[in-house]
């Protein structure tokens, strides 16, 4: 009996093939029914509100709720009282403030245009041939000054808009504020940039301006000098040094390589814009505090005072735009490059 030729198992198993099933369930598609006719109003879900029409001015299911809570006259009746209430804590801030600052008076300060403020800046830095140095004044009427009795013999100053001689907040503000954040910069600059250098600058930018007006009203009672704005003039002029500070900040920080105010380059920027603020300040409050017959005005601002008098106003004057000036720009504008002193205090 003869054998078959022995044929080996191929190398490869056969491929798998998956069980196919041989009943094949279908799932019958499920649509949603067609909405009723007129109940469709731009909204998919207008359907599904039961067919009800949506009431004018709503915005969804619950509008008509809300719609009935703005009419219910127990709601207008909170709402009125709720702006009398604000209405009256209104009035009483402002009379509260009133008290201590006119608020009209402020807003004068502070009418100012872009043109006076480039012109202002100017002259603050190169005050040497600007003239006249006196204010502007025009008769009022009853709608600038309707406290005036009769509007006789009453004048205002101009807003500084208006007249470039006129002091005004806005700069000095903007230059306090820019003092702060340019003193905090080039002290991160110098890599001595401390959380507390903007802290302490501010308190001692602060210190100098509060120090200053309040020795300037102390020198005006002294001196017999009485104005309406005396206060609020004061304070905008004790705030152009920070015009002359910035700049010496600036330029000496360029030149000196970020090394401080110090050295010849400082001095000499320090120097010069000490001398123009001082120069400025001199022209300016010398028609307030050095008045004569010839500037006598209905206003009241300027009246004739004793010889003797205004010796001791022009030597007040002096006093302040000149030695005052120089010690108060020096502290605020004194840096140290290598150790981080920085206006009288350490950081």
């Amino acid at each position: 009996m003869q054998r078959g030729t022995y044929h080996p198992p191929p190398a490869h198993s056969p491929p798998l093939h998956h069980p196919v099933p041989q009943h094949v369930s279908t799932v019958p598609m499920m649509r949603s029914p067609p909405p009723p006719q007129g109940a469709y109003n731009g909204s998919p879900y207008a359907g599904q509100m039961g067919g009800q029409p949506q009431q004018q001015g709503g915005g969804g299911p619950f509008a008509p709720a809300f719609g009935g809570f703005m009419n219910d006259q127990t709601a207008q009746i909170g709402l009125q009282f709720g702006q009398k209430a604000a209405m009256a804590g209104q009035e009483y801030m402002e009379q509260s403030l009133n008290r201590y600052v006119s608020i009209p008076a402020l807003k004068h300060y502070f009418n100012v245009s872009t043109p006076y403020v480039l012109r202002k800046l100017l002259l603050v830095l190169f005050p040497w041939r600007h003239k006249p140095w006196s204010r502007e004044q025009r008769p009022s009427t009853a709608s600038q000054d309707p406290n005036a009795p009769n509007n006789a013999y009453s004048y205002y100053f101009l807003p500084p808009r208006d007249d470039l001689n006129s002091p005004d907040m806005y700069i000095p503000v903007m230059a306090f504020v820019t003092y702060i954040l340019l003193f905090t910069l080039l002290a991160g600059l110098r890599g001595a940039f401390h959380p507390e250098v903007m802290g302490l600058t501010a308190t001692a930018a602060f210190a100098v301006v509060a120090i200053e007006i309040l020795g300037l009203k102390f020198g005006t009672y002294i001196l017999s000098i009485s104005n309406d704005s005396q206060l609020l003039d004061l304070v905008a002029y004790s705030g152009y040094k920070f015009v002359g500070v910035i700049v010496t900040l600036v330029l000496a920080s360029i030149i000196n390589r970020g090394q401080g105010t110090g050295g010849w380059a400082g001095w000499t920027i320090f120097t010069y814009t000490f001398l123009a603020n001082a120069f400025f300040l001199l022209r300016s409050l010398k028609y307030v505090l050095l008045p004569d017959s010839s500037s006598a005005t209905p206003a009241g601002g300027m009246q004739t005072v004793a010889r003797s008098q205004r010796n001791r106003r022009t030597q007040f004057l002096f006093l302040y735009s000149y030695v005052v000036q120089f010690v108060f720009m020096w502290v605020l504008s004194r840096q140290d490059g290598g150790s981080g002193k920085a206006v009288g205090v350490k950081v």
